[in-house]
């Protein structure tokens, strides 16, 4: 790979990077290039030069006496060379994601298409964060992407408690979004702001509701699916939803409909104070936490009118709209589901 990047870049009169981050070695890999690459010129530069060395090398490559500069990690510190436009890590999988961003920026400085190879030892088995880096540095490769990366690297090593002293962030277990809301929430009470609970709403169904590795097959596909189910707060974010999944991953199980639907009715009884939706094999049911709930709101009153015939209210035990069953678990949950809509 490195006889073959080399060659290419020399042929159309550029110049080449190559990183290789042991100094004690450096000058042996450098003769190990020149073996396999007889006609380039090489130098080599590294941290541990006296500037005045160091300085003199930088020079050489800039002016174009070298076609390959052999090099630590020195380069990422601004170094701007518009000829240079291949880039060969060697052993990238020890580097934080930031900084293959830097390395990755010191080609394509000009107008020639650039070429970054981060590469590995074949023969080891990377660890999963390390695996995870280069997945995303592959993966972000646009421009203004440096902003994503910043992301995903914090989500790859959690962001620390940053309150105190400890460093052991789980971000990644719940996502940035919700550990910003975590973290705010904690600043405001630690303030002694007033904290809004949101209500949590319980969903008992008889359905099948989950995404089938058939129909997503990558592990992370479908976490960042059912994250996005999580955010569905109406039906045009439900349709929406679905609108997308089909678009990459083709018609949508029935499952996953289900699963869509269920999203959206828990996000409907939130709104109207509903504590518990059951629509399990006996009971068709929206519970309440207090009467007021439903007293106090006039829409209720006029559905409740409208569904006469299908439901009743009880107040007997705890407040709740009773539905009468109409067949399927299906039809069961369709009932609850229009008229939450309407509400």
């Amino acid at each position: 790979l490195v006889k073959d990047a080399v060659n290419k870049e020399m042929e159309r009169g550029g110049q080449v990077f190559i990183l290789f981050n042991r100094v004690e070695k450096i000058h042996a890999f450098a003769d190990y290039v020149k073996k396999i690459v007889p006609s380039a010129r090489i130098i080599v530069g590294h941290g541990q030069m006296k500037g005045k060395e160091l300085e003199d090398v930088v020079y050489k490559f800039y002016h174009g006496e070298a076609d390959v500069l052999v090099c630590t990690t020195i380069i990422e510190n601004g170094i701007d060379i518009e000829n240079a436009n291949t880039l060969i890590v060697c052993d990238s999988d020890k580097f934080g994601l930031a900084q293959l961003y830097q390395l990755r920026g010191r080609v394509g400085r000009g107008s020639r298409m650039a070429y970054a190879y981060l590469t590995y030892d074949g023969k080891k088995v990377l660890t999963e964060e390390a695996y995870k880096r280069l997945d995303a540095i592959s993966e972000f490769t646009e421009f203004g992407s440096g902003f994503k990366l910043a992301m995903r690297d914090l989500e790859i090593r959690g962001s620390g408690n940053v309150l105190g002293a400890e460093q052991h962030g789980h971000m990644e277990k719940v996502g940035y979004e919700l550990y910003s809301k975590l973290l705010s929430e904690a600043v405001r009470e630690l303030k002694g702001g007033n904290i809004e609970e949101e209500n949590d709403v319980l969903v008992k169904v008889a359905l099948d509701a989950f995404i089938p590795d058939s129909y997503m097959t990558k592990s992370e596909d479908r976490m960042v699916a059912y994250k996005t189910i999580a955010s569905i707060k109406n039906k045009e974010d439900r349709d929406r939803v679905a609108e997308n999944f089909e678009s990459v991953f083709g018609k949508l199980p029935e499952a996953t409909s289900n699963l869509l639907d269920i999203a959206l009715v828990k996000a409907c009884a939130k709104k109207i104070g509903a504590k518990e939706i059951d629509s399990s094999v006996t009971t068709l049911e929206i519970i309440f936490e207090n009467k007021d709930k439903i007293m106090g709101n006039s829409k209720i009153g006029d559905l409740l009118y409208k569904f006469r015939l299908s439901c009743t209210l009880d107040f007997t035990s705890q407040p709740k709209i009773c539905f009468k069953k109409k067949g399927s678990a299906k039809e069961n949950f369709e009932t609850l589901k229009e008229f939450l809509l309407e509400v």
